[in-house]
């Protein structure tokens, strides 16, 4: 089969729109149409349904879209292999999503670490809410995603990848700082909290739920996106917040930021590696799993 023919019906199935498939690969939309007419006419099988606003795959065309990200992952495979030559050394680009937690601390230092040892690798690392960056491995526009919370979704695949402990981040002359408090302490304070679909904010809720507390009956005021917002606003004085502590070891380290436990509570998150579902990984992938997994150990 033709791989061009294929690239273009998975775009497709993936983005639900002709024009976005184009889009997405760089071509024109009649380019497109005619490398899905093409196939459909070999295959003898209608493989869209075009009759709605979106497009979506027939039965025929779902078993095609299953049999050929298989068959794209193995050629991008074959043509990295055949790249490295017979050195082995690794080439290409690695594309990576994370949530604000592991991608705004941990995660930047061990790629810079990873390319200084591998400088024919290109690194690029976008970093979306924990959602977000699942939706886009889902829909292959990103090979791996590194997020804090593991949500049930199809089409992924969640593996532990790295441990991380949550705090309540407070000013270092808050009363709060470096002592115990209770929950009922938190009801008096301005409590800062992330925006829905952040990792952090689910691993509260959970904890919270387990004690018995629904978040809302904490009220808090001020919703402040995702980590670094939260961080600046309890950096400024303007409350406290429930944080990753990788996200705030330099502040901590420095002294503009203090930690304090909550009694009963012990938050804590598998950061965890995201995969698509059925897709072959790449060298350069499998290398830098490899090269975390051995760097922490």
């Amino acid at each position: 089969m033709d791989t061009r023919q294929l690239a273009a019906f998975c775009a497709v199935v993936e983005r639900k729109s002709f024009s976005q498939a184009a889009e997405r690969l760089g071509v024109t939309q009649p380019a497109v149409s005619l490398q899905i007419r093409s196939l459909e006419e070999r295959l003898g099988q209608r493989l869209l349904d075009r009759s709605g606003r979106r497009v979506e795959p027939t039965e025929a065309g779902l078993v095609l879209y299953r049999g050929a990200q298989r068959l794209l992952a193995l050629e991008e495979q074959i043509v990295e292999q055949v790249a490295a030559g017979d050195a082995g050394e690794l080439h290409g680009r690695l594309e990576i999503g994370a949530s604000s937690g592991p991608g705004g601390s941990v995660l930047p230092l061990l790629l810079c670490e990873y390319a200084r040892r591998h400088p024919g690798v290109t690194i690029a690392l976008s970093v979306f809410d924990t959602q977000t960056v699942i939706d886009l491995v889902a829909g292959r526009e990103l090979e791996l995603g590194v997020v804090g919370a593991a949500r049930r979704q199809r089409g992924v695949t969640f593996e532990p990848f790295l441990r991380d402990e949550v705090v309540l981040a407070c000013p270092s002359d808050h009363p709060f700082a470096g002592s115990t408090v209770s929950v009922d302490d938190l009801r008096g304070e301005e409590l800062i909290v992330m925006q829905e679909g952040a990792g952090v904010r689910q691993v509260i809720e959970d904890e919270l739920r387990r004690a018995g507390i629904r978040l809302k009956e904490l009220e808090p005021r001020l919703e402040l996106g995702l980590q670094e917002s939260a961080r600046s606003a309890v950096r400024a004085g303007y409350g406290v917040t429930f944080i990753s502590r990788s996200a705030i070891e330099a502040d901590l380290a420095a002294g503009t930021l203090a930690a304090a436990r909550v009694e009963g509570l012990e938050p804590a998150r598998e950061i965890s590696l995201v995969r698509a579902a059925g897709r072959s990984a790449t060298r350069n992938a499998d290398a830098f799993v490899a090269f975390v997994r051995e760097r922490l150990a």
